[in-house]
């Protein structure tokens, strides 16, 4: 920050928390949370839910479509809609379950922001059935 000093802290406090003088402003000091402000887009904190769900998917079939989440924040409280596909058979609840928890985790996490709700969408169930019917009929 050139033209501008940082108020003497003390030591071991963070670089962030330092109050700035202004130039020209004798004594006033500003603290850091009023310096600016911070937005995360929604289609970023759409990302991270859609990396935090299939970070909590042991296995993704291996002809699916990776999860996809929708997102609508306001005033810093994140609503997650996610939509995946899964293996069946499997434990389907428990997957969603887990699903649910690492997004709350995530977004919570790398965008300081809270999850009071996401809902998982299951879009397409995959057979191992299925996949071994259709690999006998290609010719």
């Amino acid at each position: 920050m050139s033209g501008e000093s940082t108020a003497a802290g003390e030591a071991g406090e963070p670089a962030g928390s330092r109050a700035v003088v202004r130039p020209g402003s004798p004594g006033r000091t500003v603290a850091a949370a009023d310096r600016g402000a911070l937005r995360i887009a929604d289609r970023v904190v759409a990302k991270i839910a859609a990396r935090a769900a299939r970070e909590a998917l042991d296995v993704l079939p291996p002809d699916a479509v990776p999860p996809h989440a929708t997102v609508i924040v306001h005033h810093e409280v994140a609503r997650v809609r996610v939509s995946l596909e899964l293996d069946y058979p499997s434990d389907i609840g428990g997957q969603c379950a887990a699903v649910r928890h690492q997004v709350v985790q995530r977004v919570e996490a790398l965008a300081g922001m809270e999850v009071p709700e996401v809902a998982v969408q299951v879009e397409r169930l995959h057979s191992a059935q299925t996949r071994g019917a259709a690999q006998g009929r290609t010719q």
